[in-house]
């Protein structure tokens, strides 16, 4: 499965992952003495209740019922009100009482049996006396007795289980769902395991999405009883839902009834359910951010991007990762659209105050722009050969007289700090005995992370790559050529598009400027020659030269993709100098891939990716190299239909949804309800369903009958 080729914004990933930190509270705005965040001080009460949720499932997993209830009683009396909740809660502290096995808590238990979990049998669900009478049993067959009729009532699995279910309806009730990101995330891995098993092929990225999405889920929130008469939900939401997170139809049905029949808070339902290794979520997001320049990498980073790349790359341990600090700034600004969504298109991640171009107009990267200019061979990329030379970067010694000034814009990263954080939420009991240990522990942790990390020869090659990036987001092609040369004169004969495209650049910056002998003396002298030596490049030497017919505020204007070459000189120059790209983008593109290849199985679009940003991670704008021919034909009628405009060329033309036109034309012959009904009825993915009614001329019931004939 080649994933590599994959389109990826990372302008919209920028925003995600500063969305995802910001709300998780894992970094800091600056370093200056302003004292951090605290969860009291955030403009959301979503972190805050997402701490609380994550202690009552700590006390619940640890046995700490009292004082599960205790934060229950303080923070969501409403889960007490629901009786069914209440007799699970209270039949596990029988069972923890018992577990201790002194006499004085036998005594506990028989009064916790008389006063709380007997009134709640009477009323919780209709199984529950039976279940009570059954759980008397413990008294009789303890704990350690494998084969009595309770064991499984004695199991510590259960804890883990009521504390998973605590955690569901906890979640939905307070509409604490995680960062989007996070969901994002968990959607894209359960695509891309669900392809590769569907279609045989192995994953590149399987060591990684093993760690990072464990396979257990937490329970459902379950619908009251009420809830049971509420109207039949339309058969595409169920469906749609049903096929989106790996549930039976049922399971579907249940899910849109807690949440009264909107798709999408069940939709966030079902994908909180899911659960992450969050200390490996926190290292790839870390990874990342110093990769990206968002946070600073001076305090403790390089240690801990060496362990994570270690443990996930064992197998290529010669490959070095390094960090540096960064050396530009990026702003970003968040419009909440609804509970745990996040307005990315709207958002701007700035490479430099200077620098005020939209995102939306110049984000992501292209096939062409991005790959064509990587080698064959990637261990000749990554060669740190005596032809590079660090010391000779006058971007460098830049950096490094600016380093005080630069590090003040940029971003302290902090880590998970929960346990800290959760002295502000009300605990009681020994929950609070039992976390003092832990969180001095915590405390330590973060303590070590925050060691300054010396200065080191991989540290000064990061910063020459955020250098080099810096300066090309700001348009200074001819700078960016000159310190590339001086680091590695071999850089651009092993890289001629990445050259073509810099003298791109400096070509359309000298023609907005109206300095055309200057353009002229550019073209004839680089893009010329190198045209002349990869004829492919000829027809976009063309293109290049309309840039002379336009108006001059059109050229470096809108939707000119220079952060898409800035990305890619980031790419191509770290690799070159032995820094690899984060495990995080590697992920991304995957994941993405097998997104789009499993929705043109389905030949359907994604009813979610709009919710989870996807739509915008694969939002890429045309080319650098076809851009002046797009202006072009915006500007002029005449060469609408001229050969002028770049296209990718493809041996069949796609429909809107992505699919071929043989997948389009299957599908239109298919009523859509004859598609929900053969799904319904023999549970199959839609694809499946649409090339079954295909045979039968679209004939549901004829399909049906031949299954069950």
């Amino acid at each position: 499965m080649d994933s590599t080729s994959t389109p990826l914004n990372w302008e919209a990933l920028d925003a995600l992952i500063i969305d995802f930190a910001r709300s998780e509270n894992l970094i800091e705005d600056s370093l200056s003495s302003s004292p951090p965040s605290s969860p009291s001080s955030l403009s959301s009460s979503s972190y805050h209740s997402r701490l609380i949720i994550r202690q009552i499932r700590r006390s619940l997993e640890a046995g700490h019922i009292d004082s599960a209830i205790d934060l229950l009683r303080l923070h969501a009396p409403f889960i007490l009100d629901d009786h069914r909740l209440l007799f699970r809660l209270q039949k596990q502290k029988f069972i923890e009482l018992l577990r201790k096995g002194t006499p004085e808590d036998r005594d506990l238990a028989i009064q916790c049996l008389r006063t709380a979990l007997a009134p709640c049998a009477l009323d919780a669900y209709p199984e529950a006396y039976e279940e009570f009478k059954h759980v008397l049993l413990a008294f009789i067959y303890d704990k350690d007795n494998q084969t009595s009729p309770v064991t499984y009532e004695w199991c510590e699995r259960r804890r883990f289980d009521i504390a998973g279910l605590m955690s569901s309806v906890l979640r939905a009730h307070m509409q604490a769902y995680d960062p989007v990101f996070s969901m994002t995330l968990r959607y894209l891995i359960s695509i891309h395991k669900g392809f590769c098993f569907r279609e045989g092929v192995s994953s590149p990225i399987s060591d990684l999405t093993e760690r990072l999405l464990l396979d257990e889920r937490d329970p459902p929130a379950t619908p009251k009883e009420s809830l049971y008469e509420a109207p039949p939900f339309d058969e595409v939401d169920i469906q749609a839902l049903a096929h989106a997170v790996e549930l039976t139809r049922q399971g579907a049905i249940d899910s849109l009834r807690f949440t009264k029949g909107d798709l999408f808070h069940a939709f966030q339902n079902e994908l909180c359910r899911m659960k992450l290794d969050l200390s490996v979520l926190d290292e790839l997001v870390r990874e990342y951010c110093i990769y990206r320049g968002i946070v600073d990498s001076g305090r403790g980073s390089l240690s801990g991007m060496q362990n994570l790349s270690s443990s996930l790359k064992a197998n290529q341990s010669e490959q070095e990762y390094c960090s540096r600090n960064c050396s530009f700034e990026v702003d970003y600004t968040t419009s909440k659209l609804s509970d745990g969504e996040i307005s990315v298109s709207n958002s701007r991640v700035d490479s430099s105050p200077e620098n005020t171009a939209d995102v939306t107009s110049s984000q992501g990267t292209d096939i062409e722009l991005r790959y064509a200019s990587e080698p064959t061979s990637n261990r000749e990329d990554c060669s740190t050969s005596d032809s590079i030379h660090v010391g000779n970067s006058r971007m460098l010694q830049v950096n490094k007289n600016r380093g005080i000034v630069e590090r003040s814009k940029r971003k302290r990263w902090r880590g998970r700090l929960d346990d800290t954080e959760l002295h502000d939420v009300s605990y009681s009991g020994c929950s609070k005995q039992e976390l003092s240990t832990t969180t001095m522990s915590k405390e330590q942790q973060n303590l070590e992370k925050h060691i300054p990390v010396e200065s080191t020869g991989k540290e000064d090659k990061y910063e020459i790559v955020l250098g080099i990036r810096e300066l090309a987001s700001k348009r200074f092609a001819a700078e960016v050529v000159e310190e590339i040369n001086a680091v590695d004169p071999n850089f651009f004969a092993q890289n001629p598009i990445l050259l073509f495209q810099l003298k791109q650049v400096e070509f359309l910056k000298l023609v907005s400027s109206g300095d055309y002998s200057s353009a002229l003396k550019v073209a004839c002298t680089h893009l010329g020659p190198l045209a002349a030596n990869d004829p492919s490049l000829l027809k976009q030497l063309k293109e290049t030269l309309l840039a002379l017919l336009l108006p001059k505020e059109d050229i470096l204007g809108k939707g000119f993709p220079i952060n898409a070459l800035a990305n890619s000189l980031q790419v191509a120059v770290g690799r070159r100098l032995g820094i690899e790209e984060p495990q995080l983008m590697k992920l991304m593109r995957a994941t993405l891939h097998s997104h789009s290849e499993w929705f043109k199985l389905q030949m359907c679009k994604d009813r979610f990716e709009g919710l989870l940003k996807i739509d915008l991670l694969k939002e890429v704008n045309p080319p650098l190299l076809s851009t002046t021919a797009g202006l072009l034909k915006s500007n002029s009628d005449s060469c609408s239909h001229g050969s002028s405009q770049v296209t990718k060329s493809s041996g069949a033309r796609t429909s809107e949804d992505g699919s071929s036109p043989t997948q389009a034309s299957s599908r239109d012959a298919c009523d859509e309800n004859a598609i929900l009904k053969v799904m319904e009825f023999l549970a199959l993915p839609r694809a499946d369903a649409i090339h079954l009614l295909a045979q039968y001329n679209g004939n549901a019931e004829m399909v049906i009958q031949q299954i069950f004939a």
